[in-house]
């Protein structure tokens, strides 16, 4: 494909009106009609843009096609308080729960909060609540009613009854915290608010920032609030940061691109051409009726920086053959016509980088990947047609082509002397050897990469963040975390108070217990337990689940009657939920391990032990799914590269020599991620397909102008130096283009866009480094000779 690739010589001959491919001659034929199409799509996609929002939505993060995920969707509406939900601390700085003053404030942000649009009212959960009951027995029977007493009026004696009221209920450590210096609000949401349309996070989270700093702000109370609505919020709130990135990042490519051609106009037109299809992208995103996420929004960065890299490309072209004597029509063309094929297969690689992230099955993902894709095609046509035809008419400055022409003659030298030396046989088979080395190491490194979080809170944010300061004082004030992993009992219908199941369930609760990370388990089991030692007069040794099923069946009734959460309403569905001290990989890897093993041997006809629901048990399947989708995403990827190579070079030889390369940095990438503590998850899994995806760029053109020259019949060592002169110094500012477009995300206050930043600043220079340095070496034991 790219073996037609020639070096210009001296004096390029004008191309004629009918030469070219077909292609070309309609491209050059109709300049003036293609920069009105161009005009035109970009006012009507730009316009697209008023419409596009940045948001998120829960069931998008969710692998929707894994088993664990359908058994949860399937028994969604029967899992009581398990769904999305925002969990909100209200403390008294001052004393302790039982100051009236402070519960008239408490009662008045419990109120705020219950009025929020997108709230499940029916199952909030607060002192403040009728939904929270306490119970116990008398000679009369059982009696009981809500924690707040219903006369309550701040009194010493109603005081005095709430506080009992608490302990009856059994609330503290879950509503109530352990020391008694706050009480938590457990709220509920609905996928939708009350107008039918899909629940706006980012509107949610604003309106509960507004309510803790109202009443924050009065000195009387401190609020902590965690929770997926309130996580999006202020990954949102972040992101609106990333205009300023995208500002600085784009006056950091700009000023290197300025350096090196020192032709502001032609500068300017790459700049342009990258930014409309910037603008492209996100017309098409909004017009597809899809938003931005804080994954997806971070693409347009890529875009503009794989725009300007291959924009690169196209002006180092023509500002040589301009600087050799040629007009500025002539030199786009021939510019056109030796790099379109090199170019449309380096974007037809981006490409693959990008859509092999569609085999992993969470929406969220996908959407990165359609949005991605659509920016890189974009680019085929503002960087591979559009900049040409400008720069047909705007050419550059006859001072900056003749500095570029002087450069590329003496290119011969220094570095490029050194690189060219790897052609020898003692530098080659150092430097493999070196590689050879790095790569064992890194591999053996690499095997440590856990998937999931590494760490407590949420690790999408920075350990100092107010999300995840909230999240240490919850978690060191209460027994159970907002980080909940429920296990799903069902049962034929009216069959989850049979004795066998309630047996089997607190079976696997004890063994749940005994894991590292599992601070406590809830049950119906364990209201069952409860309500027959209080039908006892608190006699201990009934502090057990009856044999009697009639006794079972009366306590089971008596839960129901108080709208207890661990059954569902046809009793055929009992969560066992687990409370964790985080969400580490490790952590929720033991309790799948042990609930698989549990559910193996104890799975039958009257009961079925089901993964999984609440936050851990999402987050937990979302972690098998990223680490079966991750090998496969690389298979993918390192195919789709391996045929576009060989299509490209005809050579199996030179297939292997480019793809080498983008190995060692894969492996690399993996063991720097072991080093800095990043683990393998949905924010990182995408950005090694990327970097093999983008990285193969280099190859392409290195290969391909090397290839030529030893076809023409130079030796291995003028070929790769004629190479060096070429296109070496283009590689190089590619390399460090594509660094400076995202290594400023390393400043953001969201921690997985500075993780990736790291990673694809890392993988974009150490690619374009081992090109320059492994394809002489390897070249010179796999291609001394070419046909």
């Amino acid at each position: 494909m790219m073996a037609s690739t020639t070096i210009p010589p001296a004096a390029p001959p004008a191309p004629t009106a009918g030469s070219g491919s077909l292609v070309e001659r309609l491209i050059f034929g109709h300049r003036a009609w293609i920069l009105l199409l161009c005009g035109l799509l970009s006012l009507f996609l730009g316009a697209q843009l008023r419409h596009l929002d940045i948001s998120a939505s829960y069931e998008k993060m969710l692998p929707q096609g894994h088993p664990y995920i359908r058994n949860y969707l399937e028994n969604r509406d029967k899992l009581r308080g398990l769904d999305d939900a925002v969990r909100i601390v209200v403390a008294n700085p001052k004393g302790d729960v039982f100051d009236p003053a402070w519960l008239d404030t408490m009662r008045q942000v419990n109120d705020e909060i219950y009025m929020l649009p997108g709230v499940d009212r029916t199952w909030m959960k607060s002192i403040w609540t009728p939904v929270v009951r306490w119970t116990e027995v008398t000679e009369e029977g059982f009696v009981g009613g809500p924690v707040m007493p219903v006369d309550y009026d701040g009194s010493p004696a109603a005081i005095a009854q709430l506080r009992q009221n608490i302990g009856r209920a059994g609330v503290i450590g879950s509503l109530v915290a352990t020391d008694f210096s706050s009480t938590m609000i457990v709220v509920p949401l609905r996928g939708t608010d009350a107008d039918g349309k899909a629940l706006d996070y980012h509107r949610l989270a604003t309106s509960l920032e507004q309510i803790r700093q109202k009443h924050e702000g009065t000195g009387k109370v401190g609020i902590q609030i965690v929770g997926f609505a309130k996580l999006v919020g202020d990954l949102i709130d972040g992101l609106m940061q990333v205009a300023m990135f995208f500002g600085v990042a784009a006056a950091i490519v700009a000023g290197v691109l300025l350096m090196y051609t020192r032709s502001l106009r032609s500068t300017l037109l790459v700049i342009a051409c990258s930014l409309v299809a910037v603008v492209w992208q996100l017309g098409a995103v909004s017009l597809l009726h899809y938003a931005l996420d804080p994954f997806s929004v971070l693409v347009p960065f890529l875009v503009f920086a794989i725009g300007v890299s291959h924009g690169a490309q196209k002006m180092n072209g023509i500002m040589q053959d301009i600087g050799r004597g040629l007009d500025k029509l002539s030199a786009a063309r021939l510019t056109f016509r030796r790099l379109f094929l090199a170019g449309l297969t380096a974007l037809l690689a981006d490409v693959v980088g990008f859509a092999v992230l569609m085999v992993v099955d969470i929406p969220v993902i996908r959407e990165l990947a359609l949005a991605a894709s659509l920016g890189v095609g974009a680019l085929i046509f503002t960087n591979l047609v559009l900049l040409p035809v400008l720069l047909s008419y705007v050419g550059v400055s006859e001072r900056s082509a003749r500095r570029s022409l002087d450069a590329q003659a003496g290119a011969g030298s220094g570095l490029a002397h050194v690189l060219q030396g790897l052609t020898r046989p003692r530098p080659a088979a150092t430097v493999v050897a070196a590689a050879l080395a790095l790569g064992v190491a890194g591999f053996v490194v690499s095997e440590r990469l856990q998937v999931g979080d590494l760490d407590a809170g949420a690790p999408e944010l920075r350990p100092d963040s107010r999300y995840n300061r909230d999240n240490a004082f919850i978690s060191a004030h209460y027994n159970t975390s907002s980080d909940v992993f429920a296990v799903i009992v069902r049962t034929p219908k009216e069959g989850c108070g049979s004795y066998e199941a309630l047996v089997e369930a607190d079976r696997l609760g004890w063994a749940l217990r005994q894991l590292p990370g599992v601070q406590t388990t809830a049950t119906l089991a364990d209201t069952v337990r409860a309500y027959t030692i209080g039908s006892f007069e608190g006699n201990p040794k009934w502090l057990t689940i009856p044999t009697s099923q009639d006794i079972v069946n009366s306590q089971v009734t008596n839960a129901g009657r108080w709208n207890s959460e661990f059954l569902s309403a046809d009793c055929s569905i009992v969560p066992l939920v687990a409370y964790l001290g985080d969400h580490r990989s490790a952590t929720l890897d033991r309790i799948v391990t042990t609930v698989s093993a549990f559910a193996a041997q104890h799975n039958g006809p009257e009961r079925e032990f089901l993964l999984a629901a609440g936050s851990a048990g999402i987050e937990a399947t979302t972690n098998i799914v990223v680490r079966e989708a991750n090998r496969r995403m690389l298979l993918y990827v390192y195919g789709a590269v391996i045929l576009l190579c060989a299509i490209t070079f005809r050579s199996w030889r030179a297939v292997v020599v480019a793809v080498l390369p983008l190995a060692l940095t894969s492996i690399l990438a993996e063991a720097l991620m072991v080093l800095l503590g990043i683990g393998l998850k949905v924010s990182t899994l995408p950005v090694v397909a990327l970097g093999v995806g983008i990285g193969v760029d280099y190859a392409l053109y290195l290969l391909s102008v090397q290839l030529a020259a030893q076809r023409q019949g130079l030796a291995l060592a003028e070929a790769y130096g004629r190479s060096l002169q070429f296109v070496g110094k283009i590689v190089a500012l590619v390399g460090v283009m594509l660094a400076l477009g995202v290594v400023t995300w390393v400043l953001s206050p969201i921690k997985f866009q500075a993780d990736m930043g790291i990673l694809l600043t890392f993988m974009f220079l150490w690619n374009m480094v081992g090109a320059l340095v492994l394809i002489p070496a390897l070249s010179h034991f796999l291609l001394r000779k070419v046909p």
